[in-house]
């Protein structure tokens, strides 16, 4: 897909996407103060999601007969490998991470660690050759999530929460990065909001044994309507109009541009948790977060 010059209205759609997914860390975080678990979250989050979504494709259904919301019988098990990966167990491992760790933490190993571990795997199961300056951001990340994690947990007085949760966000980013190398070939195939709806949908299904596992009725029944609106704003803007945004502006402005806002997201996130919830930023979280962000920068730059 070409890169073309984007729009007034598509960045003014961009800014808004990436306030919506740098403030859900955050949300996140304020819901998990009100007793509810990181997976009834993540649950209730895409059962509601799902439904949403459910809609949606109908709507397209109902505005373009010829719109096909079927997918071939032998791409089911794929269908269920990124949901898995996608949503179930890299939110079920992301909020957990939020609880411990914090939602600064978790952002940067979210969105500046997955671009790395992606050129990583890429180019073992491609067989492509790493540039120089491929490699020398490689190091760098690595260098920053130990100046992260380490710095970190010397602030806090070597917290065990932190290390843990620092540890746990550590599967993010190979999670979706096996989501992405996946799902590429998959969304290539068929319209790739079908395919997200449909990742959405099996995703939170899956996580309803893990609901139940742990037993949290009872934390859900006793939520009081601000942790209602909370989940029901991640599900409505992080994730279906956050799809329907990110897919419109790709279509329109290409991959470059549009990706290249994401790496606003650990900025918002970290003004609004120092905002809203008074987390403390610590030197070692910006030096560390500054140097995966130089080591992103080496390996995507063109």
């Amino acid at each position: 897909m070409p890169n073309r010059s984007i729009s007034p209205f598509e960045t003014f759609l961009m800014l808004t996407l990436i306030v919506f997914w740098g403030s859900s860390f955050v949300v996140v975080k304020i819901v998990l103060g009100e007793g509810l678990t990181p997976i009834a979250i993540a649950t209730f989050r895409f059962l509601i999601a799902g439904g949403l979504f459910l809609v949606a494709l109908f709507f397209n259904k109902n505005r373009n007969h010829h719109y096909s919301l079927t997918v071939e019988r032998n791409d089911l098990p794929r269908l269920v490998f990124l949901a898995l990966t996608g949503v179930t167990f890299f939110f079920a491992a992301q909020y957990t991470g939020i609880e411990l760790a914090g939602p600064s933490v978790a952002v940067i190993f979210v969105c500046l660690l997955a671009p790395i571990l992606i050129t990583v795997l890429s180019a073992r199961i491609f067989k492509e050759r790493l540039r120089t300056k491929q490699i020398l951001g490689i190091g760098l990340g690595a260098t920053g999530t130990f100046i992260v994690i380490v710095g970190g947990s010397l602030t806090l007085q070597l917290n065990r929460d932190f290390i843990f949760g620092s540890l746990i966000l550590l599967l993010t980013p190979i999670l979706w990065a096996a989501y992405s190398l996946m799902g590429k070939k998959t969304i290539e195939k068929y319209d790739p909001f079908l395919i997200v709806a449909y990742v959405n949908m099996l995703g939170g299904l899956l996580l309803i044994p893990l609901f139940l596992a742990e037993n949290s009725a009872g934390q859900v029944l006793a939520m009081g309507i601000g942790s209602w609106m909370a989940i029901l704003y991640l599900s409505l803007t992080c994730s279906l109009l956050g799809y329907y945004i990110w897919f419109y502006v790709l279509k329109k402005a290409g991959p470059s541009i549009t990706s290249s806002f994401l790496f606003a997201e650990p900025l918002i996130t970290g003004l609004l948790a120092v905002t809203l919830i008074g987390e403390q930023i610590t030197p070692s979280l910006i030096a560390g977060g500054l140097i995966i962000f130089l080591g992103v920068y080496l390996i995507t730059r063109n």
